[in-house]
């Protein structure tokens, strides 16, 4: 009978290892060990704690660097050590997805190798001979970040691991990425493997632009299809479906790179990208996120920089309708207006609390000579600014 008991419990025990492993093969790296099962209630949590951080302007981040950026003109609302060179594990993907998106067709058919099989980390679990489409292994890439998924798709877009990573930093090299650089599909650990916190945003910014890769990242859960057998699949990313205007894009984890994020965000007209990298947990990582986003929305707004600079004309011309002398002209009177070239960018944002502060200044001469022809450029505006 104690026999019998002591093989139960073995049998019992070699059944919970095996459940262990199955989760870890699927998700690993971005598996999160430390996930609460009411993840919405965490993050609201969390948001509430962050607010008296956002209200007193000070950011005390976890997080080695970051960035957020306004997508609408790619500048920095703030940043930590966003340009220093680190590695990026599974935000990798990014890169991955959008060259498998500009260099394949997503209904094609294609068959797991046994090194795709192979590979470790977070997976979708694939084993060798396995049959899936491209479209489908995108999903396994980005929802649960599977490695495994990553080789499939690089061996089958670029013949082999390195040449899709010639593939890669081509990408790289055309977005004016030139302090990034990849040796695989997936981000697993490498030195040679690396990014900036500032050009993963501009490179997410970029992807978010391909629909396909909007609707994808944005998708809590999908069912894939193996070998004909379905699937279902959830997104990593902990924000998504929790945190107001979240629609994307990457969770990543290595133990080189520690937690990493990336977050896509818009709140009535402002869009951001929110970079977190090096965070020592998945709760800081989080955190992190979460004090970058609201104190994004809570202390920016546009700042219409055509109607400022349209309306500080007029004022302007009305209060020197006799400002200028024409010399052998047959009238004194000028209007001047602004070339399109400086409101090229309509909007910019802006600190509120510094919008009050923002001046122009304009320096004419007075005296011309005739001929004066319509758009004849007579001065510029030197600069707007705001009194720090």
């Amino acid at each position: 009978m104690i026999q019998k008991n002591n093989l139960l419990k073995i049998i019992l025990l070699f059944s919970m290892v095996l459940f262990l492993f199955s989760s870890y093969s699927i998700y690993g790296n971005d598996f999160n060990q430390e996930e609460d099962t009411d993840i919405a209630k965490e993050i609201k949590t969390l948001t509430e704690e962050v607010s008296s951080d956002i209200s007193n302007q000070t950011l005390n981040l976890n997080s080695h660097s970051c960035v957020v950026i306004d997508r609408l003109t790619q500048s920095i609302l703030y940043g930590k050590n966003e340009k220093n060179k680190v590695k990026m594990a599974s935000t990798t993907k990014i890169m991955t997805a959008i060259v498998v998106l500009e260099n394949s067709s997503l209904d094609t058919t294609v068959e797991t190798s046994k090194k795709a099989a192979g590979t470790g980390g977070s997976r979708l679990g694939l084993k060798t001979g396995d049959k899936i489409t491209i479209r489908d292994l995108m999903y396994g890439l980005m929802l649960c970040s599977g490695n495994d998924a990553a080789v499939c798709l690089a061996e089958n877009v670029g013949g082999s691991i390195n040449g899709f990573a010639g593939l890669m930093n081509a990408k790289a090299q055309e977005l004016g990425l030139s302090n990034s650089h990849f040796e695989s599909p997936h981000g697993l650990d490498s030195d040679q493997h690396y990014t900036t916190a500032y050009e993963l945003a501009l490179l997410s910014d970029y992807a978010l632009k391909n629909p396909t890769f909007l609707s994808i990242v944005g998708t809590k859960n999908h069912t894939v299809i193996i070998n004909g057998t379905p699937k279902t699949l959830s997104n990593t990313n902990e924000l998504l479906g929790n945190l107001d205007g979240v629609y994307g894009i990457k969770t990543g984890f290595t133990n080189g790179a520690n937690r990493c994020l990336v977050t896509a965000c818009k709140r009535g007209n402002m869009d951001i990208i929110c970079v977190v990298l090096g965070a020592d947990t998945k709760n800081f990582r989080t955190k992190d996120s979460i004090k970058l986003i609201e104190y994004s929305f809570k202390n920016f707004e546009y700042f219409k920089i055509k109607d400022f600079v349209d309306n500080y004309l007029l004022d302007w011309q009305n209060n020197h309708s006799d400002f200028f002398f024409i010399e052998k002209g047959h009238s004194n009177q000028l209007k001047i207006k602004v070339d399109n070239s400086l409101t090229q960018t309509p909007m910019i944002p802006v600190k509120k609390e510094l919008i009050p502060t923002i001046e122009s200044n304009l320096s004419i001469q007075p005296y011309w000579q005739a001929p004066v022809n319509e758009n004849d450029r007579i001065r510029s505006i030197t600069h707007i600014f705001s009194r720090y």
